[in-house]
C-alpha cells in the first residue's frame, strides 16, 4: 500500500492456522476495487481437520477513505470447522525512490501498538522528524481479533453453511492517530449509494460520452473516461480543482508536463480539468534560481514529491524543475482551455504567470542567446534529457553514441513557436497589441531559423535536434510528429514527414515507433528506444490531421485501438513494445509501465479528435468539425460535448465514401460548423494556432 510517496505496506499475507489460503481467482471489479477468491488446503487443526476447498474465502478491497477491506467466510461444508485466521502485516515505511530502484536502506524507527479495547493497530515510523503512520482498525468482526508475533488473529467457529464476516479500514495518516474517522462497515463495493459510486457517477454526468458500433473504441473511450476518474488527485489546500496524477504505481504525483498533456487531451472530455493543472502548477512556478532542482524563475516545475527523500532534500523533488517543455506547454495549455471554457477570468487569472512564462523561455531557456530552447542540467542528481523522452539513454546520434548537450531537441522549437503564436492570439484580445505584435515576429523568426537548422534533405526528415556544437542529430525518431501538432512545419514538408513517419522502420502496425528500427539503438522492449507510446501517437494523430492528412490520423487511431483490445479492459499502458504486428502477434505490455496512466489513457481523445476534426471558440459560441470517418468506423456518437457553457450531442456517420454529421442536442446558442479540408487555406487560421501566412 502506497500513499505519499511512502510504502506503508511491504508484505500482506493470510494464513489459516498457518497454512496459506489458495487463490482461486481475483481482478478488479472497478477502477477503485478488487476482489479475490480463495479456498482452503488441507488443513490439521486440534479439533479435526478440515477438508480441503471445505472454506470459500472473499476478499473485496476498495480504496476509499483509506483502504476498506470485507473479508467473508463461508463453510460450505456439514461439518463444523474451527481454525484460527490470522493476517501478517509489514510495514516499512520505504521511500517510493528506493522501492523503485529496488535499493530499501532500512532507518528510522517502527513501532507498533495494539489496542485490544478498539481493535486497534497502530504502526509509527519517525527518522530525523519525518513521521508516517499506518492504523488498521478492525470492524464488525464476527469474532474478536488479538495481536501477537506481528499478526493480528482470529478464532474462527463456523457451523456447516455457516459464515464469517469482518471488516478491516486502514489509513495512511501522519502522525499517528492524527485522521481519527467514525469507524464503520460501509459496504463500498455494489453500492450504488457509496460515495465512492456517487462520485463516478458525477464524473459520468459532467463529461462528454460516447457510442459507435465500432466495439474497440467504444471499450477503449469508455474505460479511458474511468482511468481519468481515478486518477484525478483531489482537491487540496494549494489548488481547488482536480488535477490528474501521472500514473499508477510510480507517478501518482504532479507532473507539469504530464498533467499539461493530459489536460489538452480531455478538451473534448472535460475541460476544467486544465483548470487545476494551470492553477497549482502557476503557483508552484519557479521564483528562483535553485542549480540544485533546475529551477529558476518563472519555469514550470517537472514533478513534485513529498517522501521522505525529499522532505529530507535527498532528492531535488521539492519540486524539481528539470523539464525543458513544460513552461511553453503551460502557454499552450492556457490558450486551449481559455478558447474551449471561453472564461476571460480564467486567462486574467494566470495572465502573470504567463508573463513570466515568457520571460523564462527568453532568458533561461535560450541557454546561448541564439534564439532556440536547449537544456542541459546543473543538479549533481538532474536529468540528462529534459524533453518527453527524460531517460537518459533517449537521446542519441545515428550510430547510437549519446548526444552530448547542451540540446536542442526539434518538439522544443515547435512548442514555443506555438506558445508564442497562441500568446500573441490572447495578448491581442486583452489589448497588448505590442506585446502580441512581438510574440508572432518571433513566432515567425523561429519558424525561418528552425527550416534552416533542422531540415535535413539527406533524409527528407526534421533533425532529432542539434547537439552541444550545434550539429545535427540526423537520427530518425518520432519527435518531429510533434512539430506537425505544433504547426511549425511547412506546408510543402508535412507530407514527407508523415511519409516518412510510415516508413516500415517507423511505423510497426500497432502505432508508430519512438525510434527507427534501423538505429543500432533500437530495442522494441526498451523505454524509450524503438517503443510505442499511446500519447505520442495521439500528438503525431493531431499533427496528421491539422495538415490535412486525416487518412493517415485515422490509420493512427486504428493501430492504437485494436492494440488496446489486447489489454485488460481495453486500458492502455504507458507504452508497449515497437514489435512489429504480424499473424498471430500482439502487442507486449512494457515490463514495469504504469497502468493506469494519464496521457495514455487520454490519447484515445486525441485520436477521436484528430478524427472528427474537432476544435472551439467558446468566445463565438462556435464548435467546428471536419468528420472524416475510416471504413472501419462506419459511425460514432458524441454525448454532453462541452464548449464553454453549452452542451451539444453529434452524431457522424459513413454513407459511402463520404462522412456525414447531424446535431441531435443543442443548448445555449452554440453554433456548429464544418470548417472544411480546405481550412489551412482558407485564411481563417486563428482557431487552429497558426500565425497568418503559415
Amino acid at each position: 500500500m502506497y500513499s505519499r510517496d511512502t510504502r506503508f505496506v511491504s508484505n500482506y499475507e493470510m494464513f489459516a492456522d498457518g497454512q496459506r489460503w489458495i487463490l482461486q481467482n481475483s481482478g478488479a471489479i472497478a477502477y477503485y476495487a478488487s476482489r479475490a477468491y480463495l479456498t482452503n488446503p488441507l488443513i490439521s487443526t486440534e479439533y479435526g481437520d478440515i477438508e480441503p476447498s471445505a472454506l470459500n474465502f472473499v476478499f473485496s478491497r476498495a480504496v476509499h477513505d483509506g483502504i476498506h477491506e470485507d473479508l467473508d467466510i463461508f463453510n460450505y461444508s456439514m461439518k463444523r470447522a474451527r481454525f484460527s485466521f490470522e493476517i501478517s502485516l509489514r510495514t516499512d515505511f520505504a521511500d517510493i525512490f528506493e522501492v523503485k530502484a529496488k535499493r530499501v536502506v532500512r532507518k528510522g524507527n517502527v513501532t507498533t501498538r495494539w489496542d485490544q479495547r478498539k481493535s486497534e493497530l497502530i504502526s509509527s515510523y519517525e527518522h530525523d522528524g519525518f513521521k508516517r503512520a499506518l492504523t488498521t482498525h478492525v470492524i464488525d468482526s464476527g469474532s474478536a481479533a488479538y495481536y501477537s508475533n506481528g499478526r493480528i488473529s482470529f478464532l474462527v467457529d463456523l457451523a456447516g453453511k455457516a459464515s464469517w464476516h469482518a471488516c478491516f479500514h486502514h489509513l495512511m495518516n501522519e502522525p499517528a492517530g492524527l485522521l481519527r474517522r467514525s469507524h464503520k462497515c460501509v459496504h463500498v463495493l455494489g453500492n450504488p449509494e457509496s460515495e465512492v459510486e456517487t462520485e463516478l457517477r458525477d464524473w459520468k454526468g459532467i463529461t462528454t460520452s460516447l457510442t459507435s458500433s465500432n466495439e474497440d473504441i467504444y471499450r477503449l473511450f469508455k474505460q479511458s473516461l474511468e482511468d481519468m476518474a481515478a486518477l484525478r488527485l483531489p482537491p487540496g489546500e494549494i489548488q481547488n480543482e482536480f488535477i490528474p496524477a501521472a500514473g499508477v504505481p510510480w507517478f501518482v504525483a504532479i507532473f507539469g508536463r504530464d498533467s499539461l498533456i493530459v489536460s489538452l487531451q480531455n478538451m473534448v472530455v472535460y475541460p476544467d480539468f486544465a483548470r487545476g493543472a494551470l492553477d497549482i502548477l502557476g503557483k508552484l512556478q519557479a521564483t528562483e534560481i535553485d542549480d540544485y532542482r533546475d529551477a529558476q524563475p518563472g519555469k514550470i516545475l517537472h514533478e513534485i514529491r513529498v517522501g521522505e527523500l525529499a522532505e529530507r532534500k535527498r532528492v531535488p523533488h521539492t519540486p524539481y524543475y528539470g523539464t525543458a517543455d513544460a513552461t511553453a506547454l503551460y502557454l499552450i495549455t492556457l490558450h486551449e482551455a481559455w478558447k474551449w471554457l471561453g472564461d476571460d477570468r480564467l486567462f486574467l487569472q494566470h495572465e502573470g504567470v504567463a508573463r513570466r512564462c515568457l520571460e523564462w523561455i527568453d532568458r533561461y531557456g535560450d541557454l546561448d542567446g541564439d534564439g532556440l530552447q536547449e537544456y542541459q542540467t546543473r543538479s549533481p542528481q538532474g536529468y540528462e534529457n529534459m524533453a518527453w523522452k527524460d531517460a537518459a539513454d533517449s537521446v542519441m546520434y545515428p550510430d547510437g553514441t549519446p548526444v552530448r548537450g547542451p540540446k536542442a531537441l526539434c518538439e522544443l522549437q515547435g512548442y514555443t513557436f506555438d506558445a508564442w503564436v497562441r500568446m500573441a492570439d490572447a495578448f491581442e484580445y486583452f489589448n497588448d497589441p505590442h506585446l502580441a505584435a512581438v510574440l508572432r515576429r518571433k513566432a515567425a523568426a523561429l519558424r525561418r531559423k528552425f527550416e534552416e537548422l533542422f531540415w535535413c534533405e539527406e533524409t527528407g526528415f526534421y533533425v532529432y535536434g542539434l547537439d552541444g556544437e550545434k550539429r545535427q542529430v540526423r537520427t530518425i525518431v518520432s519527435n518531429p510528429g510533434h512539430l506537425l501538432w505544433s504547426g511549425i512545419v511547412s506546408r510543402e514538408r508535412a507530407g514527407r514527414v508523415i511519409a516518412r513517419l510510415f516508413e516500415r522502420d517507423m511505423w510497426s502496425g500497432w502505432g508508430i515507433r519512438t525510434l527507427s528500427e534501423k538505429c543500432p539503438a533500437f530495442n522494441p522492449f526498451s523505454y524509450q528506444n524503438g517503443s510505442i507510446w499511446p500519447h505520442d501517437n495521439g500528438i503525431i494523430a493531431m499533427g496528421c490531421k491539422r495538415y490535412g492528412f486525416s487518412k493517415e490520423a485515422a490509420r493512427i487511431a486504428r493501430d492504437i485501438s485494436e492494440a488496446a483490445s489486447y489489454f485488460v479492459f481495453y486500458r492502455l499502458p504507458e507504452l508497449y513494445a515497437g514489435t512489429a504486428r504480424a499473424p498471430a502477434a500482439f502487442p507486449v505490455q512494457y515490463l514495469g509501465a504504469n497502468v493506469p496512466q494519464a496521457w495514455a489513457a487520454g490519447s484515445v481523445f486525441h485520436l477521436l479528435r484528430a478524427i472528427l476534426g474537432l476544435d472551439a471558440d467558446a468566445h463565438k459560441k462556435a464548435l467546428y468539425v471536419d468528420p472524416v470517418l475510416p471504413h472501419w468506423l462506419p459511425n460514432i456518437t458524441l454525448h454532453n460535448l462541452r464548449v464553454g457553457r453549452s452542451t451539444v450531442t453529434l452524431r457522424f456517420w459513413r454513407e459511402q465514401d463520404e462522412t456525414r454529421y447531424e446535431v441531435l442536442s443543442i443548448s445555449d446558442g452554440l453554433d456548429v460548423m464544418h470548417s472544411g479540408e480546405n481550412r489551412l487555406r482558407s485564411g481563417d487560421e486563428r482557431k487552429w494556432g497558426l500565425p497568418l501566412g503559415a
